[in-house]
Formats: C-alpha cells, structure tokens, sequence
C-alpha cells in the first residue's frame, strides 16, 4: 500500500449483512489488488466465493481449513485461527491452510479472546513446520520487532495501523521497518515466504 508492503488486507465488519459486506467487498477489493495485496473475507467460505475475494480467514467456530478449503477451491487463500495450540494449527496445515494464524499475543479491543501464547510458539512453528504462520492479537509498531524476530510469517495489524496517530500509510511504514529489524535479528537460515 502507499505506506509499504502489505500482504493481504482482510474484511472483518462482525454482524454486518449479507449486502453491506458485500457493497464493501465490491468498494475495497479493486483498490486492495490494485496496490499487489490480497483481499481476504473474514469468516464465510461461501461469501468469499461469492464477492470474488482471494481467500477467506476462519476461525475456529466457523470452518475447519478442510471444509473451507473445498468451498473456495485450490485457487483463493485459505487462514484459520488457531488460538495458542499446536495442535489446532498442525490439522488445519494438514488439511490444506495456506497460513495458520496464533494469538492474541498483547491486548487487544478488536477482539476479546481468552487465549495469550508465548513468542516462542512462533519459533516451534518455524523449527517444525513449512505452513507460514500469522501473528494477531495487539501487533502495533512497538512490538512488531519482537513478534518478527521470534518467527511470525505475518502479522495481523488492525487498531495498530488504523489508529497510528500521523496515520494509517506512515503506520505501515513504521511496521515494516520495524518488521526488517525483526527478520535480521532472526537465526540464520530463517527467512519469510516468497509472496
């Protein structure tokens, strides 16, 4: 985007209807890919496939990586929340998720969550398996270096970026600064995905 590189940009409006979430898909998905990110629906498979977004992230109350991945094909992004558990994230990585998503790390009012894993899931991730994984939870400038350091693929930014107060592209900016200091603290041999 104009502040810096941005993976996905994901569409998260919690009890929006059917028509508003997709008069926003049909807003945002032209200018999201115009700038090289993807444009991912937050919770429903089949409302991806039907707004023609690139992918769609569950969690885990709305659809296992499996049954949203025959729903949105081999072609959109599949993500899955998977909380604090190794567990969870190893199925839906087995199952055909192209990211698993752990947290929430720091405090977050986006969404209220019981679950606070450690950093260092993020290392065991990297040592162990090949599915990127995505940090959410509280991800802001002050500790993005941090959570990149400690092996998060991705990371989820929502009031960090919308909230900065000399706003959202210099938020970016700040992020992804942050994010390259992160990744040259990283072991040797570590390295983001392509793409």
């Amino acid at each position: 985007m104009r502040g810096g590189d941005v993976a996905a940009v994901q569409l998260r409006l919690k009890g929006a209807s059917e028509a508003a979430l997709g008069a926003a898909a049909a807003r945002l998905a032209p200018p999201v890919r115009a700038h090289g990110a993807s444009f991912i629906l937050n919770d429903s498979p089949e409302l991806a496939v039907r707004f023609d977004c690139d992918g769609v992230h569950v969690g885990q109350g709305d659809a296992t990586a499996g049954a949203a991945r025959a729903v949105v094909g081999s072609e959109r992004i599949v993500g899955v929340t998977c909380h604090d558990s190794r567990d969870l994230a190893m199925s839906a990585a087995e199952a055909g998720a192209d990211y698993v998503a752990f947290g929430a790390f720091f405090a977050t009012a986006t969404k209220a969550t019981p679950y606070r894993p450690d950093l260092e899931i993020l290392s065991i991730w990297q040592e162990t398996m090949l599915t990127p994984c995505a940090a959410i939870g509280g991800i802001s400038v002050e500790n993005a270096a941090e959570v990149a350091a400690a092996g998060a693929d991705f990371l989820a930014v929502a009031a960090g970026v919308w909230t900065w107060p000399a706003g959202p592209a210099e938020a970016v900016a700040r992020l992804n600064a942050e994010i390259a200091l992160g990744l040259a603290r990283r072991p040797s041999g570590w390295a983001p995905p392509a793409g």
